[in-house]
């Protein structure tokens, strides 16, 4: 029979009758004869009578069990080689699927006649106190009744396909963002998947349990770190050395340029600029890099003399320029006053190429740089100096703009079509406590790169230029702390990336960070709407917890309402003097499934899952050992050691040809 209300927070009456019972069948097994009973009756029925006992005490037991659960919940722990994987879905923890019951179910917990139910017994003080011994504390803070309403949870998987619709966690600090990243990482690696995690802090443990992971999978020749904390053993990346157009370079740098009022003038003068500089850097066969385009910019005349000498080396029009240069006499009184204070070289080559009618669109454009006076020039251009200066300083410089004819340097140079192609592990340490400003740029010249990449994947697949057939592979994307990374490089990443197999999953704390970041409301919602699984854990924003609760749909709540009436009569006739009438009636309410209160107060290491299409779960993550794990580094310098260990291995090679000979 079903009932309209479930009462499992009622005693456990059913152990009573499970007694009555036992004890029954107990007297009749020793005593049949005081019952009348002969052989085999007498034994038909203690069996009964213990198959009854069971029944009602296995009720019992559920309800004590049910109980229990809404005060404290069972450790749940894996070792590192425990978690489990699969290569059509992605394991999140256990749990159970959400729906009216549940909210039904803590509804009725949180009445006050039920409070103390769910406070801790006189034994449970002493229990916790055991296990914080053990040095791993039971408390978790919270409420264990959000997870306790159900007794039988199991494990929750979701589909491996849905990632490539990106996934947002979302929770404030310490209580477990980077648990679930290590989580869903590992699987990412035993998959065999390319695996990008971006951390903006450079925590050493997420680094160290990424490297074990990859030892424990076999893949530690695919291990990968760039780490701005740590240049000494991190390897070498330029963020602008790599581009299927020419004018990305100038988007990556002058995107990190504020944009609002009249600085936006000055950054499309600034993008035009340096656009001018790569433009000619290419055309001379060198790669930009920061260091390049921060010479340049303070002062563009050596460039302009290179590139011009070399054109009109090879323009049959300008044959014999060097001898008619030296004879050309220029009265600098009827040049252009940005003319006036430039260089002899650079203003006598300019005036060659004028006076002959000759034209190239690098050296009209490096021309034209000229015709500013210089002090007004370095105005335009000085919004683009401290941020290269940022780039361009100390140890930083050489990571970032990567000398690739020192022998001596032992650390790798990478780009992310090698790590693609290769199947890499990455791991990019921004060290924003140091300066977040430098990590903001790098992190968005990344972003940006891979964006790019993606664009590149999509139309032509991987292994483009290479002479071998390379597999497609899903590329995994973690960015923690995402809101310090974030721009206006990371939207098309989301919308537009999918399609060549990027799956970004991206951490922060509360929405209201990544609002701050972007500066506009709308644009932080069209971030929002291109993540289709949305993972919350404890936050303490309500607007961030109603980023989830305002997707879930209102269910009905059943309650029950105490009712007493007496009615008398004065009627001499009647037999009765007075009725009195004692009812309890259930009433439904409106209520939404989920409320901003609940997210609030989940303990540590709980969320709620919003996957696949709207389904709704509640699910926990496993606690991992990492003092236990015989493949953890014991630090940085353990890892840097083993990866200057790898001096002959794949990282090394100079270039695609090589990569390509290399997985061949």
């Amino acid at each position: 029979m079903a009932y309209p209300l479930e009462s499992m927070l009622r005693p456990a009456h059913e152990l009573l009758g499970a007694g009555v019972s036992a004890l029954g069948a107990a007297l009749v097994y020793g005593m049949p004869g005081v019952f009348l009973l002969q052989p085999p009756w007498h034994g038909l029925l203690v069996l009964s009578l213990l198959v009854h006992a069971a029944w009602r005490g296995a009720g019992g037991a559920r309800t004590l069990r049910y109980r229990a659960r809404l005060k404290r919940l069972h450790r749940y722990e894996l070792s590192a080689g425990e978690i489990p994987w699969s290569s059509e879905r992605l394991f999140l923890g256990r749990g159970f699927q959400w729906d009216q019951r549940h909210t039904q179910r803590l509804a009725e917990a949180r009445l006050p006649e039920h409070q103390h139910l769910l406070q801790p017994g006189p034994l449970g003080g002493v229990w916790a106190r055991l296990r914080a011994q053990e040095a791993a504390p039971l408390h978790l803070g919270g409420d264990p009744a959000i997870h306790g309403v159900e007794p039988n949870e199991t494990e929750v998987w979701m589909d491996i396909a849905e990632r490539v619709g990106h996934t947002l966690v979302l929770g404030t600090t310490r209580v477990g963002k980077t648990r679930l990243a290590e989580l869903l990482i590992t699987q990412d690696i035993r998959r065999g998947e390319v695996v990008i995690v971006f951390d903006p802090k450079g925590d050493i443990g997420l680094l160290c349990r990424i490297y074990a992971e990859a030892q424990r999978a076999g893949r530690a020749g695919e291990f990968f770190m760039f780490h701005l904390g740590h240049p000494e053993i991190s390897a070498r990346y330029n963020p602008v050395g790599n581009f299927s157009r020419i004018t990305e370079v100038a988007t990556r740098i002058a995107g990190q340029l504020p944009s609002e009022g009249q600085s936006a003038a000055f950054k499309e003068f600034v993008w035009r600029f340096v656009n001018v500089m790569s433009r000619a850097l290419v055309a001379l066969g060198r790669k930009p890099d920061y260091q390049e385009i921060n010479r340049y910019a303070s002062d563009i005349e050596p460039l302009l003399i290179d590139y011009f000498e070399q054109w009109l080396d090879r323009e049959p029009a300008a044959a014999g320029w060097r001898e008619s240069l030296q004879s050309m006499a220029i009265d600098k009184k009827s040049l252009d006053k940005g003319l006036q204070s430039r260089g002899v070289r650079a203003v006598s080559l300019v005036e060659y190429a004028r006076r002959c009618k000759l034209y190239d669109p690098i050296a009209h454009a490096l021309a034209s740089t000229l015709n500013y006076e210089k002090s007004h020039f370095d105005k335009l251009v000085a919004s683009l100096l401290p941020l290269l200066e940022k780039l361009t300083s100390g140890k930083t410089a050489a990571l970032l703009s990567p000398a690739l004819d020192d022998c001596s340097d032992w650390r790798p140079v990478f780009d992310w079509n090698s790590v693609i192609n290769m199947g890499g592990i990455v791991y990019v340490g921004l060290d924003a406590l140091s300066d977040y400003e430098v990590a903001g740029a790098v992190g968005n010249s990344m972003f940006a790169d891979l964006t790019s990449v993606a664009g590149s994947l999509y139309k032509f697949g991987p292994g483009r230029g290479l002479p071998i057939e390379i597999p497609e592979k899903r590329i995994a994307i973690h960015a923690d702390e995402f809101n310090e990374l974030i721009g206006d490089e990371f939207v098309p990443l989301l919308n537009k990336a999918g399609g060549a197999g990027f799956q970004v999953t991206a951490y922060t704390q509360t929405w209201s960070d990544v609002e701050a970041r972007i500066g506009s409301p709308a644009k932080a919602g069209q971030v929002a709407g291109n993540f289709n699984t949305l993972i919350m854990l404890r936050v303490k924003e309500v607007a961030t917890a109603e980023l989830l609760t305002d997707q879930l749909p209102d269910v009905q709540v059943l309650s029950t309402i105490a009712s007493s009436s007496v009615s008398d009569t004065s009627d001499p006739g009647e037999f009765t003097d007075f009725a009195s009438r004692n009812e309890d009636r259930i009433a439904a309410g409106t209520v939404r499934i989920l409320e901003p209160a609940d997210l609030v107060q989940l303990p540590k290491g709980q969320a709620f899952a919003l996957i696949e299409g709207g389904r709704l779960y509640k699910v926990r993550m496993p606690l991992t050992g990492a003092a236990l794990d015989p493949l953890m580094p014991v630090g940085m310098s353990a890892i840097g050691q083993a990866l200057r260990s790898r001096l002959d291995g794949p990282w090394n090679l100079p270039d695609l040809q090589a990569q390509a000979e290399w997985a061949s």
